[in-house]
């Protein structure tokens, strides 16, 4: 079960942060250089609901892998930073117990 959960969090953190730097480094250029605000809009609404996704996938993982107030902050302020889902990511993979297959 906390494989499950750090798997869930790390491809909802990957879905996040991508949606976090199209916002920054596409849409927004868009908005300010070329007059399209619905870039900003659309994928601001996209990265809003990715990052209450993410919260929330921090606070289960928190439950069912018993981490510390602080490991959770840490990792909730991941997702407030450009590239810090994608730093989290990587931390978490070395984290993660290989899984044998099974014959």
């Amino acid at each position: 079960m906390p494989e499950r959960s750090i798997q869930m969090l790390r491809k909802i953190g990957l879905a996040e942060g991508i949606s976090f730097l199209l916002l920054l480094f596409v849409a927004m250029p868009l908005k300010y250089f070329m007059g399209l605000p619905e870039a900003v809009k659309f994928a601001g609404w996209a990265h809003g609901v990715l990052f209450v996704a993410y919260s929330a996938a921090v606070l289960y993982v928190r439950e069912t892998c018993n981490w510390s107030l602080l490991k959770s902050i840490m990792a909730l302020g991941a997702g407030l930073l450009p590239f810090g889902t994608f730093l989290l990511d990587r931390e978490l993979k070395k984290q993660m117990v290989p899984v044998t297959e099974k014959a």
